[in-house]
C-alpha cells in the first residue's frame, strides 16, 4: 500500500481532519471519519477533477460571486467560493461548496461556515448525479439554508430549490438567457445572461431535457 493510499484508508477524528486540512495542499471532504480528496491527481473524480476545473466552471462561479457581491453591497452577508469549508453536519460531514453565503453575524468561525442561507453548485459530468441526489438531500437538512441552486455548465439550465416550509422545498428550472433567477434568501435576483456571461452555451434542446 502506498503512502497516499494509506492516508485515505484510515479513520480520522474531526480534530485530526481539521489539522490535516491546515497542512494539506488540496481540499478534502470529511464524512463520518473518512476523508476524500477533492482536487489533484489523487481525486477519485477522474478524469475531470484530475485535470483541474474547466474554465467554464470557473467562469460560472466568478459570474455568480460577482453578481451576489455587487447586489449585496454593505449588507452583513459574506460570499465564499470553493476554498471555504461548510459544516453540513457538525462533527460528521464537511465539504467545500462552489459558492456559499452566510448572513449570520455569529457565523464567525475563520475556517468553516456553519449557518449558510444560500448554496450554489456548478455541475460537472463527474459530480452531477451526486450534487443532484445525495448532496442535495444533505444540504436540505441544514436548518439555516433557504435556497440551493444547481448550475449546468454544458447547457443553459439553472435548477433552483427554495425552502417553502421546514421540510418542504420547491424546484423551479430556468432555461433561457432572458430568465431571471430570484434569490429571495438574499432579497435579490440574478439573470441567466449574467450567470452565463462570456460562456458560449447553446440553448437547451428538447432532446436534452
Amino acid at each position: 500500500m502506498s503512502a497516499v493510499q494509506s492516508i485515505y484508508q484510515r479513520s480520522y477524528t474531526v480534530e485530526e481532519y481539521f489539522a490535516f486540512e491546515e497542512q494539506s495542499a488540496i481540499r478534502h471532504e470529511y464524512y463520518h471519519g473518512e476523508i476524500f480528496p477533492l482536487d489533484g491527481p489523487d481525486s477519485p473524480e477522474s478524469p475531470e477533477a484530475k485535470s483541474g476545473a474547466t474554465k467554464g466552471h470557473n467562469k460560472l462561479i466568478n459570474n455568480v460571486v460577482f453578481g451576489l457581491r455587487q447586489q449585496l453591497g454593505e449588507r452583513e452577508c459574506e460570499v465564499f467560493s470553493e476554498s471555504v469549508r461548510l459544516a453540513v453536519e457538525a462533527g460528521q460531514y464537511y465539504n467545500y461548496p462552489d459558492i456559499v453565503v452566510s448572513c449570520d453575524p455569529s457565523d464567525d468561525d475563520p475556517h468553516t461556515v456553519h449557518r449558510p442561507v444560500f448554496i450554489v453548485e456548478v455541475l460537472s459530468r463527474s459530480t452531477e448525479a451526486h450534487d443532484r441526489g445525495w448532496k442535495a438531500e444533505q444540504y436540505r437538512q441544514l436548518p439555516s439554508l433557504q435556497q440551493y441552486v444547481l448550475i449546468t455548465q454544458t447547457r443553459l439550465l439553472v435548477e433552483n430549490y427554495t425552502r417553502f416550509s421546514h421540510d418542504t422545498w420547491t424546484l423551479t428550472s430556468y432555461r433561457q438567457l432572458t430568465d431571471v433567477l430570484p434569490v429571495p434568501a438574499l432579497g435579490l435576483a440574478l439573470s441567466l445572461a449574467d450567470i452565463y456571461k462570456n460562456l458560449h452555451i447553446p440553448p437547451l434542446r428538447l432532446a436534452d431535457q
